[in-house]
């Protein structure tokens, strides 16, 4: 066993996970400049391929380059095609290393550039950022969205990173443990970890055009991404009080419900006639009116929203205490002589 081969049992150095789908050209260039670029160094690591239900030969392909370097190869065969938040959900599940570097398996981002990301993590952050400044995508199909996108996560997420989609990122193993992706929720992982008190920097990193296969994303994702973001703004407000969200907009549904009942009895018992710009009009019964039926619609909301918040207080507890998770992040305890450190 080589130096900078993975041991049997316990933790590497690095883990380095790549989602693929239908990249049968490229997994093994890509392979290859992964080992030209990590085996010269001191890091003990691995690559965790996961093919993500391809079509087109790629597993077969993994499972040649698995046998020609099964020191620092690793392949995982999903069953079927799950989208690449699952595939690298996959991949977080199985790395062994203290450092998790995920990459696109197109060939697109540059694996020189890992060593850079090593060296910003090595200078304190607990996660570097890739930023694909000169991107090398369709201009209207691919750069305009991501810019629109990028621009509205960071400013609705308080974390100022320029490019949330590019895949290449470095990090160190206990930010991401304990961590469940879904939808298209692995851009988004910087923003949990700031959330949880993590130093996160970004990189300026190489981003090279495609030369083989297709490109599998679209402007469709960037209605996903949109919708994922909602998700996690109200988790980050209201994860642990959902009740105040849902709750604030039944009370909001019962005052209008009572305006619209008061408004009712005004129309009936008050109001003889409507002057506009000095014409009278007749009266008409209240019931002539929208009014009772947005006194009943504005009722039974706020009634369906007050239930919801309870409901979802006590999904949120149980959550919490059926895994012994705290509501609070601790740093470190100060005692004695020694500080007692914590990670956050």
């Amino acid at each position: 066993m080589t130096e900078n081969s993975p041991a049997s049992n316990g933790r590497l150095d690095l883990s380095v996970l790549i989602p693929v789908y239908n990249e049968v050209d490229n997994v093994e260039p890509l392979h290859d400049e992964l080992d030209t670029v990590l085996r010269p160094g001191p890091s003990s690591y691995e690559l965790i391929f996961v093919n993500d239900g391809s079509t087109d030969g790629t597993a077969a392909r993994l499972e040649a380059i698995q046998r020609r370097d099964p020191e620092h190869v690793r392949v995982a065969l999903l069953r079927r095609n799950c989208g690449q938040t699952a595939a690298l959900s996959a991949a977080l599940d199985l790395a062994r290393g203290e450092v998790l570097i995920p990459i696109d398996g197109d060939r697109q981002n540059d694996p020189a550039d890992i060593p850079r990301l090593l060296e910003a993590l090595k200078a304190g952050y607990d996660v570097v950022s890739g930023w694909r400044k000169d991107r090398k995508d369709a201009l209207l199909s691919r750069k305009i969205p991501s810019r629109i996108a990028n621009r509205l996560v960071a400013r609705l997420s308080g974390v100022p990173l320029h490019d949330f989609g590019c895949t290449l990122k470095a990090y160190r193993r206990r930010v991401l443990e304990g961590v469940r992706l879904y939808g298209e929720m692995h851009r988004f992982i910087p923003i949990f970890a700031a959330w949880q008190g993590a130093r996160v920097t970004e990189l300026v990193v190489n981003h090279r055009p495609r030369t083989a296969g297709k490109t599998k994303y679209g402007l469709g994702r960037t209605f996903n991404v949109v919708l994922d973001l909602i998700l996690i703004r109200f988790l980050q407000r209201y994860g642990q009080r959902p009740l105040h969200f849902f709750g604030r907009f039944g009370l909001w549904s019962f005052g209008l419900s009572v305006f619209c009942f008061l408004a009712m009895l005004y129309f009936k018992y008050i109001f003889p006639w409507f002057n506009f710009w000095g014409v009278k009009l007749p009266r008409k019964d209240f019931v002539e009116t929208p009014l009772p039926s947005l006194t009943v619609m504005f009722f039974l909301a706020g009634v369906v929203s007050i239930l919801l918040g309870i409901q979802s207080e006590l999904v949120m507890r149980t959550y919490y205490e059926a895994q012994g998770k705290t509501t609070y992040l601790l740093g470190e305890i100060r005692q004695g002589t020694q500080p007692d450190q914590r990670d956050p």
